[in-house]
């Protein structure tokens, strides 16, 4: 292929599409919301919006608020801002902003009726991942990364000091060697009614995220190194205000979500077998920080994805129930729930599962969504629910006009095991050409979101494609056994999960049999890659940020022991999972053409991933393509890179398994 496809007509098809969708956005908060925020009365929201000027980089990020029925921002246009939260009286907001250096975010408070630009607190060594105020609102937390930190998968890898710029000439080596002082997450206490800003935890304690129990003490999620392997082994802490620290809780699987009561007699915590830092979705705990005694609440199957504190009695949460998102409390004292929301509308905005903001009254505030519906605010609480705030205009006018229409499925798979999923189809009547679109993970699940989290999914429909987006077995919703069905069988049974819905779609006369493809990423990238090494049918395939060689992937990412739990191999003995499992040793079997794509600075999934699938591919005669992004890193993000990605894939399909009528776009 072309090393750019700029200036083909295929961009410019893409291109067109794009500006439809964005341009009458540009300059304006018209999406990727997340970090929602309440005042306690309900009556004030703050919430981080993506602003997008043009289709060049990524969007900055900026604070918003509902003001009569749409989103005005409220933060100042220099730089991106985010996570806001307002201080227990309402009075002050607090939020960060990379205003001084790009991608390098510092505390700022602006007090309410105060005139004049927000107020910068004393910068911390790094750049601030996120903020509590403490319950009397006479502190705030600060979660610190440094530069050289590790970001997640789900961040896009690479480090911070990606992020916030590096200044490193253009011939310095990469070195790799003892663990630098820049690795490290820390946490710091900045208390506003003086100016002082402390460090609280020590050296040599990594704090992947916290929250506060009580006024003085605070409750972390921490491990002895940081790299990013060693969060899937972190314990629950507890940090005293002399910056003592005392583990309280292990586990097997990992923890999550740390927040104490207001009065700091209880600890809550998730715990969820995990394939990716900070996407959990699990059981609720509740720890007596004394005894480290525990009990595990009902939350009536729902896997929870988000908890806080919204008095010393009641506990709100969010999470996910099969493919609904659901918000409730929880009455500590005898463990009863009352369900406050329970929708089959996506609830969490750009977060990867569902997420909101409890009033002190119970109510809740989420950021809603559908395949169709633009994302909005909405208070929802015993009188119903309020629209606050929404992101819609003519550009999403527009993709609704082209994108088809969503509906939850279900079929069984071999085993009869229930797998259920997402159809995105295009207007008219089918059999129509299907693209399964694999999610990450594996531990993660799709939801009816707007465009499905992706780009590709409205594209592919807009062009006359199907596209399914399955939750096999190993995603979340279902709880933690279902999940843990995929731990020690990645590539095994959730195989037949694809392939049995495929053949439900076929036999219900939805799909024709002769043009199925695949795409994903992460997860999904291994699963593109291993199906068609499994099964003749497919007519193509893009495999994004994959992994193809379990052996080499062991000894060449960031994140290489989790791979090896979650196979339960060994990379040293031979015919464990990591050789039986690897698409790259079955590629004598694949008749399929791919087009296999990378980022060139990924650690979780290194890019010699791709690349040595793309040329076993090639030795056996099957057609194939390798594409790397020399600045991306896990995914393709940024413009004009996710132009020329999504045209490449967008020629790969229509090459390969055209379909029919002509496209809307």
């Amino acid at each position: 292929m072309a090393e750019s496809s700029e200036r083909t007509t295929q961009y410019e098809r893409v291109l067109r599409h794009l500006r439809s969708v964005h341009e009458p956005g540009f300059g304006l908060p018209s999406g990727g919301l997340r970090e929602l925020h309440v005042t306690r009365d309900g009556a004030r929201t703050v919430v981080t919006a993506d602003v997008l000027d043009d289709l060049d980089g990524l969007p900055r990020t900026a604070l918003c608020t509902a003001q009569d029925s749409r989103l005005r921002q409220v933060s100042a246009s220099g730089g991106s801002a985010r996570s806001g939260r307002f201080s227990p009286d309402g009075r002050t907001l607090a939020f960060l902003s990379d205003r001084a250096g790009p991608g390098v975010f510092q505390l700022h408070l602006l007090v309410d009726e105060q005139l004049g630009e927000a107020e910068p607190a004393p910068a911390v060594p790094g750049t601030i991942e996120y903020l509590h105020w403490s319950p009397d609102g006479t502190r705030i937390l600060l979660g610190v990364a440094g530069l050289g930190a590790e970001l997640s998968g789900g961040q896009g890898s690479g480090s911070n000091r990606r992020e916030g710029g590096d200044e490193a000439p253009s011939w310095a080596p990469r070195v790799d060697g003892e663990t630098a002082g820049e690795a490290w997450r820390s946490l710091w206490v900045y208390t506003p009614g003086t100016g002082v800003l402390d460090r609280l935890t020590p050296e040599g304690l990594n704090c992947w995220e916290a929250g506060w129990c009580g006024p003085e003490r605070v409750a972390a999620i921490t491990s002895d190194a940081p790299g990013e392997d060693d969060w899937y082994g972190a314990d629950l802490s507890l940090v005293e205000p002399d910056g003592s620290v005392r583990k309280v809780l292990g586990s097997e699987v990992q923890l999550g979500l740390p927040v104490g009561s207001p009065d700091g007699r209880w600890l809550a915590v998730a715990e969820a077998v995990c394939s990716d830092r900070w996407v959990l979705a699990g059981d609720l705990l509740l720890v007596d920080p004394g005894s480290g005694a525990v009990r595990r609440l009902d939350t009536r199957g729902t896997d929870v994805t988000r908890l806080e504190w919204i008095d010393g009695e009641r506990l709100g949460y969010l999470g996910q129930r099969h493919l609904n998102s659901v918000a409730g409390t929880v009455r500590v004292a005898d463990g009863e729930v009352t369900e406050v929301l329970s929708t089959a509308r996506a609830c969490g905005g750009s977060t990867f599962h569902p997420d909101g903001a409890f009033t002190a009254d119970g109510r809740v505030c989420t950021i809603q969504e559908s395949y169709r519906l633009p994302q909005q605010l909405v208070l929802s609480g015993p009188d119903g629910d309020r629209v606050l705030g929404s992101v819609t205009h003519p550009g999403t006018d527009y993709l609704r006009s082209v994108a088809g229409t969503a509906e939850p499925v279900a079929w069984h798979a071999p085993d009869g095991t229930e797998i259920e999923g997402i159809l995105c189809t295009p207007d008219g009547e089918g059999p129509f050409p299907l693209v399964v679109n694999i999610h990450g993970g594996p531990v993660w699940a799709f939801r009816e979101t707007w465009s499905m989290r992706s780009q590709w999914v409205p594209l592919l429909v807009s062009r006359g494609y199907a596209v399914l987006n399955p939750n096999p077995r190993g995603s979340s919703g279902r709880g933690q056994a279902f999940a843990g069905l995929v731990v020690g069988d990645m590539g095994g049974a959730d195989t037949q999960d694809y392939l049995s819905g495929i053949d439900a779609l076929v036999e219900r006369g939805v799909v024709d049999g002769d043009r199925v493809g695949l795409i994903g990423a992460s997860y999904g990238g291994f699963m593109s890659s291993w199906l068609v090494t499994q099964d003749r049918r497919f007519a193509a395939s893009v495999p994004v940020s994959p992994v193809t060689n379990w052996y080499s992937q062991g000894f060449t990412s960031n994140i290489a022991a989790w791979g090896n739990r979650f196979l339960d191999a060994d990379p040293e003995q031979h015919g464990t999972r990591a050789h039986t499992r690897s698409p790259v040793l079955h590629a004598s079997k694949a008749r399929t053409p791919c087009l296999n794509v990378a980022g060139a600075l990924d650690n979780c999934t290194p890019p010699g991933q791709a690349q040595e699938f793309h040329q076993a591919l090639r030795a056996h005669g099957v057609p194939s393509a390798l594409v790397i992004y020399p600045q991306e890193g896990h995914g393709v993000r940024a413009y004009p890179a996710q132009i020329d990605f999504l045209a490449r894939v967008m020629d790969w399909f229509e090459q390969y398994m055209p379909a029919a009528p002509e496209s809307a776009t």
